[in-house]
């Protein structure tokens, strides 16, 4: 039998969320340290391109097959009311809004407050890995936004589907009020692979965003604060902006 209630799930502890978390970010490791250098070495194409295929294709694409696999072996279907109701995609109140809106700001000073504060500790550094790592967009380059923007899709969607949408509401029956606290960390060992200096200054998007979907029981409101913030950086800095 179809089971399409949230009083159907069972809760996800430390073990079964950490089996999904670290198997998730030594795929992004081997991808973005070993496959993505040697695609860009044998052909002598950016980087960045390969971090748009790889990256979409290669992780987060995957992270969007283990949450329907998730969500098959709890015996949902996939219907608008699992998307509703089990993966909480539920319409925007103003409330929400609200959230999503204060969210993207605090996490952008945060962001910014804890970049600046890196370098005043330790002086400059790279704000971006190796493999996202490029120079501005200019003539004959322009191209890749067309290469990006479905790997933006991808890579938004396929964290806030399996992060927020399946696992987020089973760690809440774990651990309660204080589920966004291991979630945050269980997300935050996925970006391992980025490195220490742009992990810290990812603790506020990890820890907030997660909060923040957890008090309005809302996934939509992840994908605004992720998406809203990932995007409009990626333009800039591809513009020169930044």
């Amino acid at each position: 039998m179809i089971r399409e209630t949230a009083q159907a799930q069972k809760p996800m502890g430390f073990l079964s969320s950490f089996l999904i978390y670290i198997p998730a970010a030594v795929l992004l490791f081997v991808q973005t340290h070993y496959v993505i250098p040697y695609l860009s070495r044998v052909t002598g194409q950016e980087t960045i391109l390969f971090w748009f295929i790889v990256g979409g294709l290669g992780v987060f694409l995957p992270l969007v097959i283990a949450a329907l696999l998730i969500l098959k072996s709890e015996g949902y279907s996939l219907s608008s009311t699992t998307w509703r109701q089990r993966m909480r995609f539920k319409t925007l109140s103003r409330r929400d809004l609200l959230w999503s809106l204060s969210g993207l700001v605090i996490v952008g000073l945060l962001s910014w407050l804890t970049m600046k504060g890196l370098e005043i500790a330790i002086g400059e550094f790279e704000h971006s890995p190796p493999f996202m790592t490029f120079e501005p967009l200019t003539a004959g380059r322009y191209w890749l936004l067309a290469v990006w923007l479905p790997y933006w899709v991808l890579n938004i969607l396929g964290e806030e589907i399996l992060w927020r949408g399946v696992m987020l509401p089973r760690q809440e029956l774990a651990f309660g009020n204080y589920a966004w606290l291991v979630h945050g960390f269980g997300w935050g060992v996925f970006h391992i692979a980025f490195g220490w200096h742009l992990l810290l200054t990812l603790l506020p998007i990890i820890f907030m965003l997660s909060y923040i979907v957890q008090k309005t029981k809302n996934s939509w409101v992840g994908v605004i604060i992720h998406g809203g913030l990932n995007g409009p950086s990626f333009i800039a800095i591809s513009l020169g902006l930044m």
